[in-house]
């Protein structure tokens, strides 16, 4: 009897997009366009006869049948590709692993250390959006998020992963033309400032007893990283997170002339979709973020 199949890039589509809940991702994984799988998709609805998915602006969410029919065409893509490796002797293509992530900390944390995680684990691909935008605001899902917390999302785990304070930074060549022996010499610099931190200034002043202290100037940037590059310019001195300005200490581009008072703040964490926390290849990621974490609390400033 001849088999009656549907065409079978189209099927491969449609199964990278339902199991992923986005074309976009489906794109990626399959190594093409968002609009070869949107074409593929649509090629499919016509040779059923029925939609395969409700469009929601960036997101697609599968109807009730086509989600029993991924549910039983999901294992056979499996089953092919292992039946597959185990004829030929054929090397699995790489895992990518999608994360979100704020952009001054993908910039001076992550990105320095994803050298360590693609020698230790080849066979991975990590994937990097940056955003600074609310977990619940995001329109597209992903692996891991990461953002601050300890907070709690319906439908995420969360674990934090690494700690934070903040302390004044500035750069030696700055210090060495104007030095900062109290807190009181801050009357004769540049404070910078970022827009979306108006207070740390004004609370780190509190701390060290000096609330009204005017400086010679301030500075302000609507990005945390370009305030940090000032700082490491020698334009003035910024309030620098001891997680992301420990790598500028200790190569010394950055120094802290006032180790306390510190400023607590939140903890990194990750945030995992809890249909994807059992993933093997997410739980992997996510450990070796915790035990970066840890290594830069053993050696932190």
């Amino acid at each position: 009897m001849k088999r009656i199949l549907p065409p079978l890039n189209a099927l491969r589509a449609f199964e990278a997009a339902g199991r992923l809940g986005s074309f976009k991702e489906a794109a990626t994984e399959l190594h093409v366009t968002h609009g070869a799988v949107s074409q593929h998709v649509r090629l499919l609805e016509v040779w059923l006869g029925a939609p395969l998915f409700e469009r929601h602006n960036r997101r697609v969410k599968l109807t009730p049948a086509a989600k029993s029919y991924l549910d039983e065409i999901g294992p056979l893509f499996e089953q092919l590709a292992q039946a597959t490796a185990r004829y030929g002797a054929i090397e699995t293509a790489p895992r990518t692993l999608s994360v979100n992530a704020p952009a001054t900390f993908t910039l001076r944390w992550l990105v320095p250390r994803l050298a360590t995680f693609r020698t230790e684990h080849p066979d991975v691909e990590v994937r990097v959006e940056t955003s600074n935008g609310p977990l619940e605001s995001l329109k597209e899902s992903y692996d891991i998020v990461i953002r601050g917390g300890p907070d709690t999302f319906y439908g995420y785990s969360m674990r934090p992963f690494l700690s934070e304070e903040r302390l004044p930074v500035c750069s030696p060549a700055l210090l060495a033309r104007v030095p900062l022996r109290s807190p009181g010499d801050l009357r004769q610099h540049t404070l910078l400032h970022t827009s979306s931190l108006p207070r740390l200034w004004p609370d780190w002043l509190a701390s060290a007893q000096m609330p009204a202290l005017r400086p010679a100037a301030s500075l302000t940037f609507d990005h945390f990283y370009l305030t940090l590059q000032a700082a490491i310019d020698g334009i003035g001195i910024a309030m620098g997170p001891t997680a992301l300005v420990a790598d500028d200490l200790a190569a010394g581009r950055l120094v802290a002339p006032f180790p306390l008072p510190r400023l607590l703040s939140r903890s990194y964490c990750t945030y995992v979709p809890e249909e994807k926390s059992g993933d093997e290849l997410v739980a992997l990621l996510r450990s070796w973020l915790e035990r970066e974490g840890r290594a830069d609390k053993k050696s932190g400033p």
